[in-house]
């Protein structure tokens, strides 16, 4: 995240040459894909714990809102 962080910046800063800028983009975008996946998987293993008025603890598997 924070090499995503510091491409954005960069490119930003409106000093790169185009095909400094292009490779950064290039880099930025895998970066970017990177963190998407580790974000999936993780969201895949998180499960929610919910008692029952009994005190019944049941494991549910976590779905996201999107």
């Amino acid at each position: 995240m924070e090499e995503l962080e510091e491409i954005v910046r960069e490119l930003e800063s409106g000093n790169l040459s185009l095909e400094d800028a292009i490779k950064k983009f290039e880099t930025g975008m895998n970066c970017s894909k990177f963190c998407l996946e580790k974000l999936d998987e993780t969201e895949k293993k998180i499960t929610l714990l919910m008692a029952d008025s009994h005190g019944n603890v049941t494991e549910e598997p976590f779905e996201s809102e999107s």
